[in-house]
């Protein structure tokens, strides 16, 4: 392959107070083409939302009338076991005095089949283990409390004080933040990251802390009208800091590669192809040559091909050597 060299033109000795280098007269600096083995950030946006499994409805199993109403307010926190409200149900009434009846009759003829399945039938209906001991004592009331499941707040609420209730109507909806999800749209482009990136940091407006996540899923399907992918990240909330719809920032950190980099300064693109300029045997030679890079950022080419490690390129004055290279032929 020919090489070339900048031609310097003759003058005066005088105009030199000493002498100067190829270098000095046109600016060229170099670089070496060096490994890296930093990770790759990518920043993208997504919402916040309620863990599906985490979402629970209060729809009993039996209708009836609302006697105390103690879970009163919407969005009210409640714990879990926490008494949400009492009621009255003649089907529940009926069970109970059933239950009662069947003690009484097999402690004079002992049948453990009839009194296990009176029994089951009370708790298949949702009574409380605690009230179906009291049955035991007679000392059990009409009315019959129903308890939250779970930690959390009330979402949504149908009932009032006295209201009126059918079997399976949903009373109540509790939704625990304790973790929740984050949802991100990604261009399809990106999807060939995710096997990657093993880390997420997630920030929010509001809130000082770093939230992490490293559990994800991509939903297999994609949003025709903005062409988006989106990926679900799992994020434990135990401080409960987080609710639906807050807006999250997400960087994305791949896992640590070794990969040969470039400044972008040292590499030009001509014709759909990318060139390098390496140094010549001699001083002010230098050689274009053919180079495979990816964009790694704004300032950053990863090498893929044509150099190795060490390989000393110029880094400026691209401009002056692609002019000399296109005057002498090379390319």
């Amino acid at each position: 392959m020919k090489l070339f060299k900048l031609i310097l033109l003759a003058l005066p000795l005088a105009v030199f107070a000493k002498e100067v280098s190829v270098e000095q007269l046109f600016n060229v600096v170099t670089v070496k083409v060096k490994k890296d083995s930093s990770a790759q950030k990518s920043k993208n946006y997504g919402y916040v939302k309620a863990d599906q499994s985490r979402i629970y409805e209060i729809s009993p199993r039996f209708g009836g009338f609302v006697v105390k109403l103690f879970a009163n307010k919407i969005y009210q926190k409640v714990k879990k076991g926490e008494a949400l409200l009492s009621v009255y149900s003649p089907e529940i009434l009926k069970a109970k005095d059933e239950y009662l009846n069947t003690i009484r009759y097999t402690k004079k003829r002992p049948n453990k089949t009839m009194l296990k399945s009176a029994k089951l039938k009370l708790k298949l209906l949702g009574v409380s283990d605690d009230e179906i001991k009291n049955i035991g004592k007679n000392k059990y009331s009409a009315n019959t409390t129903i308890y939250s499941p779970v930690d959390g707040y009330i979402f949504m609420k149908s009932v009032n004080q006295g209201s009126a209730f059918n079997a399976k109507q949903k009373l109540f909806e509790i939704v625990n933040l304790d973790a929740v999800w984050v949802e991100v749209k990604l261009f399809e482009e990106e999807r060939a990251k995710l096997a990657s990136t093993k880390k997420y940091d997630l920030n929010f407006k509001g809130l000082d802390k770093t939230y992490v996540s490293t559990n994800k899923l991509l939903y297999p399907n994609l949003d025709t009208k903005v062409a988006t992918l989106t990926l679900r990240l799992h994020v434990d909330n135990t401080n409960n800091q987080l609710f639906p719809g807050m807006y999250a920032s997400v960087i994305s950190l791949t896992e640590k590669k070794s990969k040969l980099t470039l400044p972008t300064t040292a590499v030009i693109r001509k014709d759909g192809k990318f060139y390098a300029f390496i140094v010549g045997e001699y001083e002010g030679e230098y050689e274009p040559l053919e180079v495979s890079v990816k964009v790694l950022d704004a300032n950053t080419y990863e090498v893929l091909s044509g150099l190795d490690e060490g390989d000393e390129v110029v880094n400026n004055a691209l401009f002056m050597m692609d002019s000399d290279a296109q005057i002498n032929g090379l390319y």
